[in-house]
């Protein structure tokens, strides 16, 4: 439908205005105490981490785009089973969150980075095996994949960002988180684009499989080649020039049981909780408003919904330049924004006013995703790190579990909403709390 492409190529629009106001590395040179001359040959010192983060990210979205139609259409198995499987994923995630964390501080995040793209590759060859133990284990270690993708890879990156002192070099951590959001959502568009191009060319759902895995090849060979090993507890670099001998570091329960922590582990489930049940309940929403004969282009609604996410990530790179507010109070307001946008999905809508509020839910996973990182980023010791981050994305598992267990079937989407927007107000004031109690960035 024209109405559609015409959205997604103003919301483009909207993004290319945005990012040609983005402030820059050189800009930030510029305004040190100690600036240095900016050489036009001067490498950007986080290029490799954005190359490894279009490329895992987009194995990642390839195979979530297609895994249930995969395990339906084309292995032909029954609704009970494909629920089981991606059940058993979530439950891998929540169960080696911990033991992931822990093991990555201790024998180094960039050999669990290169073990994320061996074990996630043998994923998509048991996902695309019909063999129903086979597909277990494909889960099973797509969980373990999952909990290293989202633990271990912001530790290294927090921990080489301070360790090289990044800083000094015109970077900025909320920035790097930012465009990292970014790369997330262009990587997302080039992966539902190319993946259905794939399905189409072939005939088959298993394509789109083959290509994360050699994704996640060039990325092996990116973190092998440029990205310097860190680690964890007793050989992390300690902020602001501390030596161990001086200070040690606190121990993982005593970071876990601090408000600012706990406020930001409810937030967290509750908001990315909702993520997930967005990404489950978008098309049936979207399908029961709309009046017209004509199909729907979901690739153009869901490359929509990416580029308002691309649009708030940039737009928060030059609001937070400035820094006129706490992240914590955006954060807030961020998550009231969420709440709002959950409280319209459960009640009446027209098919339009369903869409732009899914833009607009996208847009606060373009502002929650940079200033969460951000949060994490300066709250968590080093010395702890993926173990604290793995321990903080177990509940997130376990709500989506639950979640879907009591669901049911997807026409049940007025009541996930309003209990997210009841979640999403929960998670809005114990970070306000938190904030009042606790001096948060």
């Amino acid at each position: 439908m024209a109405y559609y492409q015409t959205c997604f190529y103003t919301l483009v629009t909207v993004c290319v205005g945005l990012l040609v106001s983005q402030p820059t590395r050189r800009q930030q040179l510029n305004k040190s105490e100690k600036p240095r001359p900016f050489r036009r040959d001067d490498r950007h010192p986080e290029i490799p981490w954005y190359k490894v983060q279009f490329l895992v990210m987009g194995a990642d979205w390839l195979q979530s785009l297609h895994l249930y139609s995969l395990y339906r259409d084309e292995h032909g198995l029954s609704e009970g089973l494909v629920s089981s499987l991606i059940a058993t994923g979530f439950i891998t995630s929540a169960a080696s969150g911990y033991f992931v964390g822990a093991l990555a501080d201790k024998y180094g995040r960039k050999a669990f980075s290169m073990g994320f793209c061996v074990m996630y590759a043998i994923s998509c060859f048991c996902t695309i095996t019909p063999v129903v133990p086979v597909l277990f284990l494909g889960r099973i270690l797509g969980g373990i994949s999952t909990s290293i993708l989202f633990t271990v890879f912001d530790s290294w990156m927090v921990t080489n960002f301070r360790k090289l002192r990044l800083v000094e070099d015109g970077c900025d951590l909320s920035r790097t988180y930012a465009t990292s959001s970014i790369v997330n959502s262009v990587s997302a568009i080039f992966s539902g684009v190319v993946s259905q191009w794939l399905v189409n060319s072939t005939g088959s759902r298993k394509a789109p499989f083959w290509l994360s895995a050699a994704f996640l090849w060039v990325a092996l060979q990116i973190i092998w080649a440029y990205w310097l090993e860190n680690y964890g507890t007793g050989m992390s670099a300690k902020p602001s020039g501390v030596s161990q001998s001086i200070a040690k570091p606190p121990s993982v329960w005593s970071t876990l049981k601090q408000p600012s922590i706990l406020a930001l582990t409810f937030a967290s489930t509750m908001f990315e909780g909702s993520m997930y049940l967005f990404v489950l309940f978008w098309t049936p929403t979207i399908d029961s408003v709309h009046k017209s004969a004509a199909k729907l282009p979901y690739g153009y609604i869901f490359s929509s919904f990416m580029a308002s996410s691309t649009a708030a990530a940039l737009l928060y790179n030059i609001v937070m330049q400035r820094k006129p507010v706490k992240y914590s109070r955006l954060l807030v307001s961020t998550l009231l924004a969420a709440n709002f946008c959950f409280v319209k999905l459960a009640g009446p809508k027209t098919e339009d006013a369903a869409f732009w509020l899914f833009c607009l839910f996208q847009a606060c996973v373009g502002m929650y995703r940079p200033c969460m990182g951000y949060l994490k980023g300066r709250l968590v010791e080093d010395s702890s790190r993926a173990k604290v981050y793995g321990i903080m994305r177990t509940p997130l598992n376990i709500f989506v579990v639950a979640f879907l267990m009591l669901v049911g079937d997807s026409s049940s989407y007025i009541k996930v909403f309003s209990t997210c927007s009841m979640l999403l107000t929960a998670a809005f004031g114990v970070v306000w709390v938190a904030s009042l109690k606790q001096d948060m960035p």
